[in-house]
């Protein structure tokens, strides 16, 4: 297969660019063979293909049945928490498949998602799960954290039952985190049992817009006391968004010094927090530029779809990028591709980190997009989904 004249973003290249802008590129044998300079103009854009760093397959396309929690976080959460009550494990297959389909069409390549975990015993979504990763292995390779509330881990035996059951299960052990009494007890406890049980960490964490809200600060104070450096990834952090400049920039630094990542959720954050009685004024998304200025890479992810947290949206990371740009006004766009591709590879660990080059697998997304403009127009984002070098879906 040959793809002529393709941009491809300078954060995604593995190889020489020699000034020039447009490639000519060559696949064999399931790998990118040779790239090129080309002598044409550009005819769409290259990408790996997408990594979703943070979902909710097991509670998606649930609104119709909860409603939509319009702006109150704690509101969805209880929504949540009454419905998966009657959950069943065929009633989550259909849900969490629609998802795994929609999202291998839209060209994702890997998806973590966090499974609701409120208690010591795993979750019936949990062997939903492993089925479905199992099925899916060649088409979209799929990671889970176990979401639990962090007070669960006030109860040693608790924590124990959890992280051994991550464990066992391949997954990654995780937290929500918003102003907990006594977080700093609770949160070394977690550290004590990803350590002992050999597992990474990723937080919901300050998913909100108060100010004093500071989970973020104290994790990475906990990684780099730990040497737990690129082993933690931590999601939402809206409230870096309200602090004063100078406490939101001593946190990312520390975030830096950890080697944290992470995931701004512009889909759901800018639904759930600001106001709703009157047109909102704050938008809900971390420092997404201020931590790239500190040398950290924030990803974008899908989050919620139709579900009380968030009532509309799909698993299509192209549109979720096309959001995140609007918000957080990162230009030029092509900039920052790197948020659905490289960054996320990195934060879960793939084998591959998404940068293209010779030899690097032929996974790609070519976009129909010519310059950033398109980036974000229906036409732009019509797209060839590629798989092992060969063409998987068109649309």
């Amino acid at each position: 297969m040959r793809l002529e004249a393709v941009r491809i973003p300078q954060r995604l290249r593995a190889f020489p660019a020699q000034g020039a802008e447009v490639f000519d590129v060559t696949i064999d044998a399931c790998v990118v063979k040779s790239i090129e300079p080309s002598q044409q103009a550009a005819r769409g854009t290259l990408l790996s293909g997408l990594v979703d760093a943070h979902a909710h397959i097991d509670k998606n396309f649930t609104v119709r049945e909860v409603g939509a929690a319009e702006g109150d976080l704690f509101a969805a959460i209880g929504r949540a928490a009454a419905h998966r009550a009657g959950w069943t494990a065929d009633a989550l297959r259909v849900r969490m498949t629609r998802a795994l389909d929609d999202a291998w069409r839209s060209g994702t390549r890997a998806l973590r998602t966090h499974l609701d975990w409120r208690d010591a015993s795993p979750p019936i979504s949990l062997a939903v799960f492993e089925a479905l990763r199992e099925a899916w292995r060649d088409r979209v390779e799929l990671q889970f954290v176990a979401l639990t509330p962090l007070d669960l881990f006030a109860d040693a035996e608790a924590g124990v039952r959890v992280a051994s059951t991550v464990k066992r299960a391949v997954g990654v052990l995780g937290a929500f985190i918003y102003r907990n009494e006594g977080i700093v007890h609770k949160l070394e406890r977690v550290f004590d049992l990803a350590q002992d049980h050999g597992l990474a960490l990723d937080f919901h964490v300050d998913e909100g817009l108060d100010a004093q809200a500071t989970g973020l600060r104290t994790i990475a104070q906990l990684a780099i006391a730990r040497r737990f450096t690129g082993r933690v990834t931590c999601g939402h952090a809206c409230s870096l968004s309200v602090q004063d400049d100078a406490a939101a920039q001593d946190t990312l630094s520390l975030c830096a010094q950890a080697g944290i990542h992470l995931v701004a959720l512009p889909t759901t954050n800018l639904y759930l927090q600001g106001a709703w009685d009157r047109t909102p004024l704050q938008r809900g998304i971390t420092r997404i530029r201020e931590a790239a200025s500190l040398g950290v890479r924030t990803s974008l992810a899908t989050d919620n779809v139709q579900d009380a947290f968030y009532p509309y949206g799909s698993y299509d990371l192209i549109e979720t990028f096309g959001l995140g740009v609007q918000m957080a006004h990162l230009a030029p766009a092509f900039d920052w591709l790197d948020a659905v591709t490289v960054s996320p590879a990195r934060a879960l660990g793939l084998a591959w980190d998404g940068r293209i080059g010779p030899g690097c697998p032929a996974d790609l997304v070519l976009l129909a997009a010519t310059d950033e403009y398109e980036l974000l127009d229906p036409r732009g984002r019509r797209r060839i989904v590629i798989r092992a070098g060969h063409v998987s879906n068109r649309w």
